[in-house]
């Protein structure tokens, strides 16, 4: 099954939480690589998940193109992590906009995996074949680890022992050149395991500018990027379990432009103990340093005009979770949080005649510590559920220094430091009426602080450029919705109708469609825009899910309507569709799995008409595309796999400002090799 609403998949958890509470034999451990089990409550929250064969069977092999089966899910373009710059892989749900900052909390076994500068997600890093499941909450839901999810939580879990074999290994090779080559050694060790594994991607890439743009100076999207992940399990007692993750990683990429390359690369670990007794404990340590650069190159001498050089960054942060037993009816969950991030920017700007116009240095520091308590209460078939979150922020040491190609300084800015208290809360309820209906509703608030990215980094895209604003204050969310969940037989259905509220939401704003000098950015030749705090964004609409099997037939589908507006009295974008944000999106798979010989399934995807800014003018079309997978296996564990991403060729228009157009994939054909034993 591709995906099913949590309420059904989580209709026993009181039980399994009751059980977790009792004392088990001291003489049987078991090793599960997972954390706690979910509280009853969360399908409230109107949950969604992916399953591992869901994850590990899609065309393009990527993470965030499987992402898209949950309709509303968007990345602030629509290209996948071969031909975007990595800077614009912010994710978002449920159509409140975006600028390339994340608005959806991304974890993965609880630790965020948004950059510490920049808030993007480093999807080319994130394998499915590594992960077990995928738990996607449209919506606010704040809790533990909660700041940020204004537009909802992903949350990924790492693949458990069962679901590994002791070696896998595939190879694949496609369109343009392309090879897709990763490998897995999961041995046993002592009472738990060790699992290692790797994987490169590269491909000489297909051309993001339509033909009638294209000039001599025109490169095809090439990518380059592996990653190496260690994940070991070892049990301390009967009842506990500690759990590590370390992982490496390097991206390179070329857009539009010979000499256009961008790079981003990170060193992950994180550390994490588990106690499933009668107090349940989820205690776990994270720090990460990762780095960009990208050279943009003049559209119109095509020479190099930015170096942003080097953007080291580092997060280090926590997370303690205590369950005490409180009786078999309730699951309290009390703890404490914190993340840290701190990041700098050096980028150079040059003359067209190629000498150093301007050295600039800008960062800054920013902290959030909360402290949450949650209860899920069992009363039959109804369950009750509601947390509270108090989070103090702080952004400090922020400045902005330029000097001149001679070194001599002329800008030297020093912002003043601020910090806040923030109260938060969440409730919901979830109603079984029979074996066949489930009832649920929830109301939710959180907030969202400005990235360091969007506080002091300017950026550019050919002509284009966008100026940062160290005064934006954090985006604040309200939002409630009610839904059900039908199962007939082998068919599930879910329904959910949301409003969602955000405000002071940080957007692209257009200031100047014809170019000028703008402070902190220098000259402009095309657009200016600058992050700036919008009153409100208001997203309501409905989000509709289905899934059942007849036989060896598989579908699932999901339906996203979101009527989504800006608020903002006195500005010419007042009342409009924020940027990049559809009014439809669909997905729908139809799979043929048999126990066993060969397996066959495809994916469609819609989305609608968005447009690329802020007032509406330049329009991104509605794209249709299909995508399928077939497998043969061949025996002795090995099995051969056909991929086609795009196999009816649609043009996707991922950008267009004022006419300069980016493409997205086109038709991709794969072939390779599978081996597990």
């Amino acid at each position: 099954m591709k995906y099913l609403p949590l309420s059904l998949v989580l209709a026993a958890l009181p039980t399994v939480a009751a059980a977790e509470a009792e004392a088990p034999d001291p003489a049987r451990i078991v090793v599960t690589g997972e954390g706690l089990p979910l509280p009853p409550g969360t399908p409230a929250y109107g949950s969604v998940m992916i399953d591992r064969d869901r994850l590990t069977n899609s065309a393009s092999g990527r993470i965030e193109s499987v992402l898209g089966d949950v309709a509303g899910f968007q990345q602030f373009r629509r290209s996948d992590s071969r031909s975007a710059n990595p800077s614009a892989q912010g994710a978002t749900l449920r159509a409140l906009g975006g600028n390339a900052s994340s608005r959806t909390l991304v974890l993965l076994d609880g630790v965020p995996m948004a950059d510490p500068f920049f808030g993007y997600i480093p999807f080319s890093a994130l394998v499915p074949d590594r992960l077990s499941v995928v738990r996607v909450t449209r919506g606010g839901g704040i809790g533990a680890f909660g700041a940020g999810a204004v537009a909802g939580t992903i949350e990924l879990a790492s693949a458990t022992r069962d679901q590994l074999p002791t070696f896998a290994a595939s190879a694949f090779y496609g369109s343009k050149d392309a090879t897709e080559l990763s490998t897995s050694l999961t041995p046993d060790l002592g009472g738990g395991y060790v699992s290692l594994s790797g994987r490169w991607d590269r491909g000489d890439g297909f051309q993001t500018t339509p033909r009638d743009q294209r000039v001599a100076a025109t490169a095809p999207a090439a990518y380059d990027g592996w990653s190496a992940n260690l994940r070991a399990v070892a049990p301390l007692s009967a009842t506990s379990e500690i759990q590590f993750r370390g992982a490496v990683f390097r991206d390179e990429r070329t857009l539009r432009f010979k000499g256009a390359d961008s790079m981003s690369e990170g060193q992950d670990a994180s550390i994490r103990f588990i106690a499933r007794g009668a107090w349940q404990v989820d205690a776990l340590a994270y720090i990460q340093a990762r780095n960009f650069s990208n050279i943009v190159i003049s559209s119109a001498t095509f020479r190099k005009t930015l170096d942003q050089r080097n953007t080291p960054s580092t997060g280090i942060g926590g997370k303690i979770e205590l369950r005490p037993p409180v009786g078999p009816d309730h699951v309290l969950r009390i703890g404490a949080d914190t993340r840290f991030a701190t990041g700098d920017m050096f980028e150079d700007a040059y003359s067209a005649a190629g000498t150093v116009t301007a050295r600039r240095h800008a960062g800054g520091e920013q902290m959030t510590t909360g402290f949450f308590a949650e209860d899920d209460w069992t009363m039959g078939s109804l369950v009750l559920t509601g947390g509270v979150r108090v989070d103090r922020w702080t952004i400090s040491d922020g400045f902005f220094r330029q000097a001149n190609g001679a070194g001599a300084a002329t800008l030297n800015a020093a912002f003043a430091d601020r910090s806040d208290w923030r109260f938060s809360g969440r409730a919901g309820a979830l109603y079984r009426i029979g074996d066949g209906l489930a009832l649920r509703g929830a109301a939710y608030s959180g907030f969202r602080l400005p990235t360091l990215n969007e506080l002091y980094r300017p950026f550019r895209v050919g002509a284009d450029a966008t100026g940062p604003n160290a005064t934006l204050r954090p985006e604040k969310l309200q939002g409630y919705e009610a839904g059900a969940d039908l199962s007939l037989g082998p068919v599930r259905l879910g329904v959910t109708l949301f409003r969602n509220m955000l405000d002071n939401a940080i957007a692209n704003v257009t200031i100047s469609r014809t170019g000028g000098t703008f402070p902190l950015v220098g000259a402009v030749a095309g657009i200016y825009r600058e992050r700036q705090n919008v009153d409100r964004i208001t997203a309501k609409g409905v989000e509709l899910t289905a899934n059942g099997r007849a036989g060896d037939v598989l579908l699932s589908a999901s339906y996203a309507y979101s009527h989504s507006r800006v608020h903002a009295p006195g500005r010419d974008f007042d009342g409009l569709r924020p940027a990049q944000t559809p009014a439809h999106s669909a997905s729908a798979t139809l799979a043929w799995e048999p126990k066993q010989g060969p397996a066959l399934s495809a994916t469609l995807r819609y989305v609608s008409k968005q447009y690329e800014d802020d007032q509406q003018i330049d329009v991104l079309p509605h794209a249709l595309t299909v995508d399928a997978v077939a497998r043969l296996p061949l025996g002795h564990g090995v099995t051969l796999v056909a991929r086609g991403e795009n196999l009816f060729d649609e043009e996707v228009i991922t950008r267009n400002a004022g006419g300069s157009i980016d493409l997205g994939t086109p038709r991709t054909l794969w072939i390779g090799l599978r081996f597990a034993g």
